[in-house]
């Protein structure tokens, strides 16, 4: 697990390092609360914080109710264990009121440092595995509907600002009734998993995929151009359908439908819009005899 810690004593900050290090965890140390601020609200920022009350520029507190202000634009939670010399019950209470979770006054017991710290790293991993049950499908460990659907109007709403395109995957597991009426609905279940694995392996790192609903899959594709979103498409599609799926029990021969939708400069759909002319491509896709990618054909949408 990655912890952050912010101190401007040099020497409290190796000490802390050591100790942290010494127990097991990746640790990113900083002299600073504005330095912090950036590694925190970073990519892939550590879930775990350390900060000295005192430090030059924004001090701990100032860092810890930035944190909590902007935690909405944030895909997990930070937890904050602040540092300070002071015992006085009125600096415990306004750490907490900032929005910290726990306090230790310096200098501290190792023995009890390292138990708080592992309290909060316990925290953490749940609300990591609560925010992954909340917003993945239980099946096939993609996005749910409610997450890609979050993350496409997020997607929509950045390329409002910043017009660098954006696309949208619309996908259709081919007679899917006909695998489970077949093979039964566990073949199916397995069939479902390896294609959104498939699917995974074929797509950008930076692109999501999400279950839309039953064997209906979508994927959001940030900036992205109508040419390179048909490349990966047919990507794709080939990955599907080169070989057959092996349930353990049988081989199961899977194609997939893909319906394109983009947004190029100057566009303004909305999410919903965008969502119906990528299904309306892949309904052009399965009409002309599935196994296929169809772009959406330009059109004036309802406001």
């Amino acid at each position: 697990m990655k912890i952050l810690i912010a101190d401007d004593d040099p020497v409290s900050l190796l000490y802390l390092e050591d100790a942290l290090q010494d127990w097991g965890y990746e640790v990113v140390a900083v002299p600073d609360g504005q330095r912090a601020h950036d590694i925190l609200h970073g990519k892939d920022g550590p879930m775990l914080a350390i900060l000295d009350w005192m430090m030059p520029g924004m001090d701990g507190i100032d860092l810890c109710r930035t944190i909590r202000a902007n935690a909405n634009a944030t895909d997990s939670y930070t937890y904050i264990i602040m540092l300070t010399a002071r015992r006085e019950t009125e600096f415990v209470v306004e750490a907490m009121n900032a929005g910290a979770d726990d306090f230790i006054s310096k200098p501290f017991d190792v023995a009890e440092f390292e138990v708080r710290v592992r309290a909060g790293k316990r925290i953490c991993e749940l609300e990591q595995a609560l925010r992954l049950k909340a917003t993945h499908d239980a099946l096939t460990g993609v996005y749910n509907r409610g997450a890609i659907m979050d993350i496409l109007q997020k997607a929509v709403a950045r390329h409002e600002r910043e017009q660098r395109g954006l696309a949208l995957l619309f996908a259709d597991l081919d007679h899917f009734k006909h695998i489970n009426d077949k093979y039964g609905h566990p073949a199916g279940d397995a069939v479902l998993r390896e294609v959104t694995s498939r699917m995974g392996r074929a797509m950008r790192e930076y692109d999501s995929l999400g279950r839309y609903g039953g064997e209906e899959l979508m994927l959001v594709l940030p900036a992205c151009t109508a040419d390179h979103a048909l490349v990966i498409a047919e990507r794709i599609r080939t990955a599907i359908c080169a070989e057959p799926v092996d349930t353990g029990d049988q081989l199961i021969p899977t194609s997939i439908s893909i319906g394109v939708a983009t947004l190029a400069e100057n566009s303004t759909w909305s999410s919903s819009q965008l969502i119906q002319q990528a299904d309306s491509a892949l309904y052009q896709a399965k009409e002309a005899g599935r196994n296929r990618v169809a772009m959406a054909v330009a059109a004036v949408l309802p406001p």
